[in-house]
């Protein structure tokens, strides 16, 4: 036994939120805290525990930035998206944004907004979780041509590996590449 090695673990498959998907879970009625979150999933493709603690002071609304403290306690400083910034304008410009209801002193908790996120796309009838939002954000980025080393800086991945798990390659996509591959003459 001791020479079998360790077991291959299954390849994650990323789960974004359908592009049918998305137009449903946005029509969907929200509380304005409620959109803000998918907006900050969806768009600026953070984690759940991220969402929880933006605060005021971490968005700069001239410069459009987001500040953001993530896993391992990093710090990035990413482009605030312009529908963001126009739901950013009525939000407050100091303190927690979702502040905890039994001690507001506090961010709520990252489980709170996981539910959140998930009763709104239960609601939606939208076969997906909040984390979705941020498999969504992966795709959408490289399906749109962004290339994948700028994806893992968005991402906040320490490696593309990482990254690769979150974004789904569209069969449109693949059969554009296969379509572009012709016999012999030299590649464009």
């Amino acid at each position: 036994m001791i020479h079998l090695g360790r077991p291959r673990r299954p390849r994650g498959e990323p789960h974004p939120v359908s592009e049918e998907h998305m137009p449903l879970l946005l029509e969907t009625k929200m509380h304005k805290k409620t959109r803000v979150m998918v907006y900050l999933g969806a768009l600026e493709g953070l984690r759940a525990h991220e969402i929880a603690k933006v605060r005021g002071e971490d968005v700069d609304l001239i410069g459009k930035t987001l500040k953001v403290t993530g896993k391992g306690g990093v710090t990035a400083v990413l482009p605030l998206h312009d529908d963001l910034a126009e739901l950013a304008a009525d939000m407050p410009r100091k303190g927690w944004w979702f502040p905890s209801r039994t001690d507001p002193r506090r961010p709520m908790r990252s489980k709170s907004v996981t539910n959140t996120l998930k009763s709104l796309m239960m609601r939606a009838d939208v076969p997906n979780t909040g984390h979705s939002l941020r498999h969504w954000f992966g795709t959408m980025l490289v399906d749109g041509g962004t290339d994948l080393r700028t994806t893992q800086e968005l991402m906040r991945h320490a490696s593309l590996a990482d990254t690769q798990r979150y974004v789904r390659v569209k069969d449109r996509r693949k059969t554009e590449a296969i379509g572009r591959l012709q016999l012999g003459q030299p590649a464009a």
